[in-house]
């Protein structure tokens, strides 16, 4: 499968509960972080809630 490459770029602070859990659920722990997760319908549903907070790096 193809990976994409997501950064957030904008604090959780006082943001809706279920917003701060996507937030964590995809494994961000600081601002300004890179993770990389596997492209699934699960985790771009999950990047589509929160894309306010953050920003695709690359795919």
């Amino acid at each position: 499968m193809s990976t994409i490459k997501i950064k957030q770029v904008k604090s959780a602070i006082k943001r809706p509960a279920d917003q701060k859990a996507t937030i964590k659920a995809l494994g961000f722990r600081r601002l300004n972080q890179v993770i990389e997760k596997e492209v699934t319908p699960q985790i771009m549903g999950m990047v589509n809630k929160v894309k306010h907070l953050i920003q695709v790096v690359e795919s």
